[in-house]
């Protein structure tokens, strides 16, 4: 499509500002955690790397990101496995109420965290008698990994045709066989990424966090406890930068992961391997 080089103009000026509504405020916190002086003040006066020193010995950050990293790990885990399973069930088999599932499967990741977390932590502690720790951390984070989960695998499985899946069972292959060899293979993309966004999504939680976590402290929760400790608040701006990389590194993975299928449409044999099989 040709465009006028106003027009050119006004889209590079919209996309900068919308850039810099977003990121802004996050540069600001970057290089803050480069001040030198325990007091914030703008400008800068002093640039140092001390911070970034004190924060990599500092026994709570490491406690508190080793806990995040398994909260994590185990929401993930959780949500690979009943989101696929939601998503198989919802992709291929038709059922009475089946948009009503889908509908619900998806439903935890609209409704306010606070909500989720005073249910959760209502459950836990005075209908199950659990006490609050890692483990109800980790379900509390799956009821909202699981959306991610399903939503990648379930795009992917609607736009793979069945055709190969009921080849494989007319040739004898089982249920789990057919999962295993023909459908697992075309949606493991969307499993890699869909996990990824879940671990980020998961690592960056706070408010279902602080009505599950009881004496357990995530990076989240210990950046804002800290963050009105005037004497911590150099060491909360760079545990944060850690924080913003931590999580943009599975969000870019995950993107690059899920824009294969479209790159790899380009390679050369692509064009064979789309044709259709007689």
């Amino acid at each position: 499509m040709h465009l006028s080089s106003r027009s050119r103009w006004l889209l590079r000026i919209g996309t900068g500002l919308t850039l810099a509504f977003l990121y802004l405020p996050l540069a600001v916190i970057a290089l803050y955690a480069f001040n030198g002086q325990r007091v914030q003040r703008w400008p800068i006066q002093e640039l140092s790397l001390k911070w970034f020193d004190k924060a990599f010995h500092n026994p709570g950050v490491r406690d508190a990101l080793l806990t995040s990293v398994k909260a994590g790990l185990g929401a993930t885990a959780v949500a690979l496995v009943l989101g696929t399973l939601a998503s198989y069930a919802v992709a291929r088999y038709r059922f009475f109420g089946r948009d009503t599932i889908s509908f619900l499967v998806v439903l935890p990741l609209a409704l306010p965290g606070i909500v989720t977390g005073m249910a959760l932590n209502t459950t836990f502690t005075q209908v199950l008698g659990i006490n609050l720790g890692l483990l109800t951390v980790i379900v509390g984070h799956a009821t909202f990994c699981i959306v991610v989960v399903f939503n990648n695998v379930v795009a992917r499985l609607r736009r793979t045709s069945t055709s190969f899946e009921e080849a494989s069972q007319d040739l004898g292959a089982d249920a789990f066989q057919t999962f295993r060899r023909v459908t697992l293979p075309q949606v493991r993309s969307a499993l890699v990424a869909g996990a990824l966004l879940a671990f980020a999504l998961s690592f960056d939680e706070v408010i279902v966090t602080t009505f599950t976590a009881g004496q357990q402290q995530t990076l989240p929760i210990w950046i804002l406890t800290n963050l009105s400790r005037p004497n911590q608040l150099p060491i909360v701006n760079v545990v944060a930068v850690l924080a913003i990389l931590l999580s943009l590194i599975p969000v870019y993975v995950a993107q690059r992961i899920t824009a294969d299928p479209v790159t790899s449409a380009a390679a050369p044999g692509a064009d064979i391997a789309a044709e259709p099989v007689p």
